[in-house]
């Protein structure tokens, strides 16, 4: 039995973890629920506005599709509605293992726990892939 200083700190690291513990619940019923309602039948989820509104597909156009492939195993399917989601997987995976680590160290996962450059390439990748989908040459990029 832990008494003291102990408990205390084994009580402050488990309140830690909640946090990106309730993410993982969040992000993984989201993505059940994707699993189960069929994005590629109408009528279950709402238009992407920017395509409506512009005829354009944005970065996220074909992601909920993508992440229904992924739920069910389908890759190449997933890949090709939209391969910067698929690819934003293992990194956001990344990003959630580091934090949930940092949490359970009692370290702050802050500006400082991802470099700015990062952030940058993130944001360049985004607009490259955005503009190339709608492009003549980018046509595969399309969902």
């Amino acid at each position: 039995m832990l008494t003291g200083k102990a408990a205390g700190l084994r009580g402050a690291r488990a309140r830690a973890v909640l946090a990106p513990l309730g993410a993982a619940v969040a992000a993984g019923a989201a993505a059940a629920f994707v699993g189960v309602v069929d994005p590629n039948e109408p009528g279950h989820y709402p238009v992407c506005p920017f395509l409506t509104l512009t005829g354009f597909y944005c970065p996220g156009c074909g992601g909920l599709r993508a992440v229904h492939a992924l739920a069910h195993g389908d890759l190449v399917a997933a890949l090709g509605f939209n391969p910067f989601v698929v690819v934003m997987v293992p990194v956001l995976a990344f990003l959630w293992g580091r934090w949930a680590l940092r949490s359970w160290q009692g370290r702050p996962f802050n500006g400082k726990a991802v470099h700015p450059a990062y952030v940058w390439l993130f944001l360049v990748l985004m607009i490259v892939f955005w503009i190339a989908r709608n492009t003549p040459f980018g046509e595969f990029l399309a969902p």
